[in-house]
């Protein structure tokens, strides 16, 4: 990445203070076909959303450096990598989200397997955001729990979820990621979102189960700086569901200074 340019971490920090909040969208390639990454991330672009999210917890898709360099060429978004394994880190991102999941106790996903990416994701001149990932429990066991071999984060247990992100945060942890996971019943409580933003001043990230404008609002408003959409997309699609959730995302805007 050139030194002139801004980091994308700095860009993910300045969405909360310019607009209030904001939309990422996940790009799950091995449900976006190649031959409709075009189209699609032009509707990112025209509905104002603020940066991609590319990957998931299983992918199939062999070429994804490829795939991801398609994506490069239709935006000038920042792509960001959620990698469910090694295999997901690719040249051509912007940055990856240097997960480590914290809600579980499974060793090789708090630090075992960070070991051997960190080499590659330096080799590659990847930006690195180390993020506190926490799964939080959505009504059914999703790829994202079952991969990983973690235990979810109860979701009557907000007071849990505070310590564990205060935890990451008091680790170095620059963001934090409360994930209900891909498809998710339900979407991660507003009480737990609220719980963590009361004590944390790393930026929050809210995904999983997200499927209307409402939802994403209430979860901004609770003191989320940035809300994650992708299934709902992949199930309903339509450029008008897509700015409406992005218009929900920047609900804080008139109270946060600039």
């Amino acid at each position: 990445m050139p030194s002139t340019q801004t980091p994308v971490y700095d860009r993910l920090l300045r969405v909360r203070h310019e607009r209030g909040g904001g939309l990422i969208v996940l790009i799950d390639p091995d449900k976006l076909a190649p031959e409709k990454v075009p189209a699609f991330v032009e509707r990112c672009e025209r509905a104002q959303v603020d940066a991609l999210f590319v990957g998931g917890s299983l992918i199939h898709t062999l070429d994804l450096d490829r795939y991801v360099s398609a994506i490069k060429r239709c935006t000038s978004l920042p792509v960001i990598g959620f990698p469910g394994s090694l295999t997901q880190v690719v040249r051509p991102l912007d940055a990856v989200l240097y997960l480590s999941i914290v809600s579980g106790r499974n060793p090789e996903y708090l630090f075992g397997q960070h070991v051997q990416a960190a080499p590659l994701i330096h080799r590659l001149g990847i930006e690195p955001i180390s993020t506190g990932y926490m799964l939080v429990e959505s009504g059914r066991t999703t790829t994202a729990q079952f991969m990983s071999g973690s235990v979810p984060l109860p979701r009557h247990k907000p007071d849990l979820a505070a310590a564990t992100a205060l935890a990451a945060e008091m680790m170095g942890m620059k963001l934090l990621f409360a994930d209900g996971g891909s498809g998710a019943d339900a979407p991660v409580p507003v009480e737990m979102v609220r719980a963590i933003t009361d004590v944390c001043r790393a930026p929050l990230i809210v995904g999983g189960g997200l499927r209307t404008p409402e939802a994403v609002a209430e979860r901004i408003e609770a003191g989320a700086h940035l809300a994650v959409v992708g299934t709902v997309f992949e199930e309903r699609g339509g450029a008008h569901l897509m700015e409406e959730m992005v218009m929900a995302s920047r609900v804080r805007a008139a109270r946060v200074p600039l």
